[in-house]
């Protein structure tokens, strides 16, 4: 049992508010969720109204998320983490520590970001990019740590983004090239 949703006690599978320290919060959760089988949201959790997942998604604490976000199947996202209103997060999606994602942004299946230029090899403080509004990401691409992606950008399936992608750019290759946005892919995303 937890609290969460309204403020009030409940269990939604066992899912919702994990404790990972003794002082923790129970997670606060906006109105009409869908939270299937398998998913932990862990305490001092904070999100909008709208919220989906698929299976087995997990929401590290600190994290604060929006409106109308859909967190897909085996997607973890980790802790100090802010995501704004109306993101789709496919399956297999991964956002480390210290990234923020903004409004009307779209990951596909398998995008990974980053956080630590050094995994395992040397000390380092943690930083992972911050995706602008509008912001496409294809199917297993990848994006560097520390890095932005402007506003509107396309980032190409399979691509290693290695350096910031201005606004309204296409990202492909690896490493990424940046190319001029094709005029069927302006305008940003939908709301839905």
């Amino acid at each position: 049992m937890s609290e969460g949703l309204s403020g009030e006690r409940t269990s939604i599978g066992e899912t919702v508010g994990y404790e990972y320290c003794d002082d923790s919060r129970p997670p606060v959760i906006g109105s009409d969720p869908v939270i299937r089988p398998g998913t932990i949201v862990y305490d001092d959790v904070v999100i909008g109204d709208r919220f989906r997942t698929g299976h087995f998604a997990v929401i590290r604490e600190r994290t604060e998320i929006g409106d109308d976000v859909l967190v897909g199947t085996n997607t973890t996202i980790d802790g100090s983490t802010t995501v704004g209103s109306n993101v789709s997060m496919q399956t297999g999606v991964y956002v480390p520590a210290h990234s923020v994602i903004g409004d009307h942004v779209f990951l596909g299946p398998n995008a990974v970001l980053t956080n630590d230029h050094y995994p395992l090899r040397r000390e380092a403080e943690l930083e992972g990019p911050t995706l602008e509004d509008h912001v496409s990401v294809g199917a297993n691409a990848t994006v560097l740590p520390e890095l932005t992606v402007g506003r509107g950008s396309f980032i190409a399936a399979g691509a290693v983004v290695t350096r910031d992608v201005p606004e309204e750019t296409l990202a492909v290759g690896v490493p990424a090239t940046h190319e001029p946005l094709p005029e069927s892919l302006r305008g940003g995303n939908d709301d839905s």
